[in-house]
């Protein structure tokens, strides 16, 4: 192939010194249909075919590889055929006894032909893009996968991200709350993929029928909401690149940390962090163009809204009612009655009526049993030989004090010190654990060992006044023996000596 300095050196010689194309090819040693060609452009220009390709082995079979590029186009993206996957059919069922590599390079022609192109967007202020992505992560000492709640802002990029140990009802909607206080305002709009815990049917006329809950949410806050196309990820671009983003930005390497609360943290200040950044195609940072989006948005609401899923249920003979394939107690006063449950992130609190009864850490677990000792006091009283075996008061982690006490009382009155210690663990039904064992320590120090002796201590911590013990109504007070002064004992210590 010949240089532009060679085509500059032979445009010179004709349309300069005047030489004829025959001398050109003289003096440079090359043809003349060369010198005619570089006379004819300023630089090579490069090879151009005028025939189309011809493929003998291949051209017989090119209908039958179209027709399976066309099917695939219906097919799951990961269940498609490859160049290999082509050529070894065309082997097996066609008889075609060509290579390989002119396989390939027609399937990659035919596949680059067919890629979708994407006209640039412009992003007003004021509207956001919501997703969900996941990440592995160390949480507590524990591998285990990360579901993070993705928000941007597509007009600043400014974003939101927060992580859940699953990508339920609840965690969606806790996303939206967080998200909107971390910017201080909510979005006119929000651009949605067709996730089910937000779109329970996609109508035939497009419209989406939104879940109970999603619909209290977008009430409450004022938001529309739009979606995009089932499976076309590209329709909310920004979002879809903000979850990539977060994970090999954020979670690279493998996040460690003692709790939710602590990676939910470290991730706000990344999201705070990255408002600094001066993204390519933009002039000032994400941070000074957020204040359009803040301009165009509306005030939050004098209350955030409640994140959680909202059931029914019923409590059965064990006084548990179930929720998410777990099992939560509930006080015995409310057997065989219909609650209500609210499913939160990180709690579960049950009702009934218009009164809460039960709140209880969340368990992402299937099949445990979360109890909460107390509720089944009242019935353990009842039943006092119960008590023992209780499965609610297995492993209940309670002070010193109160293992000391129950010895006491069991030594002391048998069966009735049981009952009676259960009358004891009975005051937390409306005392806190720590006033109550500083009251058992007390009695356990004076030796008055009985219900009715820490209640009294009990009631006196609280109301911040002395204890009056009687020894008529407290009969397990230690007795002191006072007995009566002679004088010649009293003479004898004014005189040194001994009594």
């Amino acid at each position: 192939m010949f240089t532009v300095e060679l085509y500059l050196k032979v445009r010179r010689a004709h349309f300069e010194d005047g030489l004829s194309g025959r001398q050109i090819a003289r003096d440079f040693g090359i043809s003349r249909d060369s010198v005619s060609k570089m006379l004819a452009y300023s630089e090579p220009p490069g090879y151009r075919r005028t025939a189309p390709i011809r493929r003998p082995k291949l051209d017989p079979f090119t209908g039958q590889i179209d027709q399976w590029l066309t099917e695939d186009q219906s097919r799951p993206r990961k269940q498609r055929h490859t160049a290999k996957r082509i050529f070894e059919r065309l082997r097996e069922e066609c008889g075609f006894d060509g290579g390989y590599t002119i396989v390939k390079d027609y399937v990659r022609s035919k596949k680059r032909d067919g890629k979708e192109m994407f006209v640039p967007l412009s992003h007003p202020p004021g509207h956001a893009q919501a997703d969900f992505g996941e990440a592995l992560v160390v949480i507590g000492g524990i591998e285990q996968k990360a579901y993070f709640f993705a928000f941007d802002l597509p007009h600043s990029d400014a974003c939101y991200v927060r992580a859940y140990p699953a990508a339920n009802t609840e965690a969606w909607l806790d996303g939206h709350v967080h998200a909107f206080a971390f910017f201080g305002a909510v979005p006119c709009s929000i651009l949605y993929d067709n996730d089910r815990c937000l779109v329970a049917r996609i109508q035939a006329d497009g419209t989406r029928q939104r879940t109970q809950r999603f619909s209290a949410m977008l009430s409450h806050y004022v938001i529309g909401d739009r979606y995009g196309r089932p499976g076309k990820g590209n329709d909310k671009g920004k979002v879809e690149g903000l979850v990539g983003y977060s994970r090999r930005n954020f979670m690279v390497p493998l996040p460690r940390f003692a709790d939710w609360a602590a990676f939910n943290d470290y991730l706000e200040q990344q999201c705070r962090n990255r408002q600094a950044d001066v993204l390519r195609g933009h002039k000032i940072s994400i941070g000074k163009r957020l204040g359009a989006d803040l301009a165009a948005m509306r005030p939050l609401p004098a209350a955030p809204f409640e994140a959680c899923d909202l059931r029914s249920g019923q409590v059965t003979s064990t006084s548990m009612v179930r929720y998410r394939g777990n099992d939560y107690s509930v006080p015995v006063a409310y057997g065989h009655r219909e609650v209500w449950i609210k499913g939160f992130v990180g709690r579960v609190v049950i009702g009934c009526a218009a009164e809460m009864i039960a709140d209880h850490p969340r368990s992402y677990d299937t099949g445990d049993m979360v109890f909460d000792p107390v509720h089944y006091l009242r019935l353990i009283e009842r039943k006092i030989m119960s008590f023992d075996q209780a499965a609610p008061l297995q492993n209940w982690d309670l002070p010193k004090a109160f293992k000391t006490l129950q010895r006491l009382l069991e030594a002391r009155q048998g069966k009735t010190g049981k009952r009676e210690y259960v009358q004891v663990l009975r005051l937390l039904e409306r005392f806190e654990l720590e006033v109550l064992h500083l009251a058992i320590k007390d009695a356990l120090q004076m030796g008055a060992v009985s219900f009715d002796a820490i209640k009294h201590l009990l009631l006196c911590r609280v109301e911040h006044r002395p204890p009056r013990l009687d020894l008529n109504v407290y009969p397990f007070l230690p007795r002191t023996n006072v007995a009566t002064t002679s004088p010649a004992s009293y003479m004898s210590l004014l005189a040194g000596g001994e009594a």
